[in-house]
């Protein structure tokens, strides 16, 4: 499942701008009122109803020019893993977005998630040590996860 994932031909990505409203990659819960959450931020609290573990956001904007955002989670088990990457498509469908690709769903190791500007990764936590997209994409920035109201 490596490396394969992480690059795609432009012809099969429209690229959307950017709504989310965040201008600084710590995000307050003023900001949050204000404006509809951030794709990401509902992807996160999606996975964090399933207990999802380690979560984490990377904005790769300005890095890579196939998605703004990576989340990054883990999970205990495969079911859990499919509840998670479940849960966050069915939230982000009430929101319009749709994943374009769902891989990895019937190996219980790594899925992977991509919603064009947002990709999520929900792992095991060997494939999360073993992949380990967070040293791999270290130069990206990671995002405060706002504290739920």
């Amino acid at each position: 499942m490596g490396g394969k994932f992480l690059s795609r031909p432009e012809t099969t990505t429209k690229k959307r701008p950017t709504t989310d409203p965040v201008s600084e990659h710590d995000v307050s819960q003023t900001e949050l009122s204000e404006h509809e959450e951030p794709t990401w931020l509902t992807a996160v609290r999606a996975a964090e109803s399933k207990k999802a573990t380690d979560i984490k956001v990377l904005d790769l904007s300005g890095i890579t020019t196939f998605t703004d955002y990576f989340v990054l989670c883990n999970g205990s088990n495969p079911k859990q893993m499919q509840a998670i990457t479940d849960e966050v498509a069915l939230r982000l469908k009430k929101r319009g977005e749709r994943a374009t690709s769902i891989e990895g769903y019937d190996q219980g190791e790594w899925i992977l998630s991509d919603y064009s500007d947002l990709i999520v990764h929900v792992f095991s936590e060997k494939a999360r040590g073993f992949y380990d997209l967070d040293r791999l994409w270290r130069q990206g920035t990671t995002v405060m996860i706002p504290a739920e109201e």
